[in-house]
């Protein structure tokens, strides 16, 4: 089957045809010898990721247990199958997911993921980080996620087509533009999103605000596409003073070349900043005199593999963390930054463009190393925040000019940096744990006034 282009690509990871079992057995194999694989995950899951964060905020703002549990649990799971017949002739039977975890701030908010490896607890981490990340920034939603555990990247269109529709039809009772709207995420793109409109629409009448992340075609918002990617430039901005770079000075490194990350360097290279490795799918390149990734994305889009571009150096994916550079952008999967190779890291400040790309071992390590980490719940909530300039939009079918939404996005991402960094300087503390404490308070005091604890 011919691959399609995704909105993110699973950037800096192994992509394999062999048997599950087979790949299995080779990471045991590989475990065992103590080297890992070019572009392996860290075996500690997404769901432990964010649980250890949480964990930690809710001690240093002494949470009680019993509004602990509330608050970690998810509100509501769905669980569908999704069996679609595809083009060998076989029905594939999958497995889709929605998690609304917590609602208290407003409807809840999330992408969609399509991809292999999707299941509930993946879905959950990601649904518990929206809550406190949609909090974190101030915008009036609670978390949310889905997910189907599909090959996108291995499907036709009308294959794609047939899985997102069926999703959605199985879903569409528990969604609604004051109740839950979904967005792209890994494996899903602006065309999903037309589909999930399309087969919503089908039952409720003509509702943009149903999704986000749309065409601009169908009332989708101008500057969504790069709001994830920008957001992380903007964080850059407000950071930099802090370690002394100016952009004219700064070296940058991006992990998984896909929508947000492709974005991200296109906007650091635009401020001056010199990229000088990146990874894909396909491998990773560097080269000390800099990558243009305006032309790198262009070569890319037009079907040239990015370990073919000119005038790199192609270096092994698992080598990338290895390459000095100020800054370094992790936008591919999560538990990428592990225990195992974030002591090769030589950079100054880490950009989490990925969610829940560091491992909390990792974090450790990189907190002694000094480097200064502007985590993923703060770091990548632009593309939310567009959702939200999106549906408010929608809302009222008005749109606004790509400069007005860039405007906005840009105050937004600066008050958030400030309050962050605000609080980390107050109590001492690194800004991922001041953002955990401030998008929890946030939550706890809206569940709290409207009384559904105590």
């Amino acid at each position: 089957m011919a691959k399609t282009e995704t909105a993110e690509a699973v950037g800096g990871r192994e992509e394999t045809d062999k048997a599950p079992e087979t790949v299995h057995r080779e990471a045991e194999d590989e475990k065992a010898k103590g080297k890992p694989k070019p572009g392996q995950r860290a075996e500690v899951s997404n769901l432990d990721i964010v649980r250890h964060y949480f964990d930690a905020a809710a001690d240093r703002l002494k949470l009680r247990d019993d509004l602990r549990t509330v608050f970690w649990s998810p509100y509501r799971e769905v669980t569908v199958q999704i069996p679609v017949k595809l083009e060998d002739g076989k029905v594939h039977v999958y497995s889709g997911y929605r998690i609304q975890h917590n609602g208290a701030r407003g409807p809840y908010k999330g992408g969609v993921r399509f991809h292999p490896e999707v299941d509930i607890d993946e879905v959950r981490a990601l649904a518990s980080l929206m809550s406190w990340k949609t909090a974190v920034v101030n915008i009036p939603f609670g978390g949310a996620k889905g997910g189907v555990n599909c090959p996108a990247g291995e499907l036709e269109p009308a294959e794609l087509q047939k899985i997102a529709r069926s999703f959605m039809d199985k879903i569409e009772k528990v969604l609604g533009p004051t109740r839950d709207i979904p967005a792209p995420d890994v494996g899903t793109n602006a065309q999903v999103m037309a589909w999930f409109m399309d087969e919503y629409g089908k039952l409720h009448g003509h509702t943009p605000a149903i999704c986000t992340g749309k065409p601009i075609e169908l009332e989708g918002s101008l500057g969504r596409e790069a709001a994830t990617g920008r957001g992380c430039v903007y964080m850059f901005r407000e950071a930099a003073p802090h370690l002394g770079l100016s952009p004219a000075d700064t070296t940058f490194a991006v992990q998984g070349f896909g929508n947000v990350g492709s974005w991200a360097a296109r906007l650091m290279h635009q401020l001056g900043c010199r990229m000088v490795a990146v990874s894909d799918a396909t491998g990773a390149v560097q080269s000390k005199k800099g990558i243009d990734p305006d032309a790198l994305h262009a070569f890319i889009a037009e079907g040239g593999k990015l370990t073919e571009f000119e005038e790199c150096e192609e270096i092994d994916p698992e080598d990338l963390v290895g390459v000095e550079c100020d800054v370094f952008i992790p936008a591919a999967l999560g538990g990428m930054i592990r225990e195992d190779n974030a002591d090769r890291l030589q950079c100054k400040m880490l950009i989490e463009g990925a969610n829940s790309p560091t491992t909390p071992a990792a974090d450790a390590i990189l907190n002694d190393k000094d480097v200064y980490i502007v985590p993923d719940v703060m770091a990548n909530a632009g593309g939310v925040v567009v959702s939200y300039f999106e549906w408010v939009q929608n809302l009222q079918h008005f749109r606004w000019e790509e400069r007005e939404v860039n405007d906005k996005l840009a105050t937004i991402m600066r008050r958030t940096y400030r309050e962050v960094s605000a609080r980390a300087k107050e109590e001492k503390i690194p800004l991922r744990e001041a953002s955990y404490e401030i998008g929890i308070e946030r939550v706890v005091q809206a569940a709290r006034t409207r009384g559904y604890v105590t």
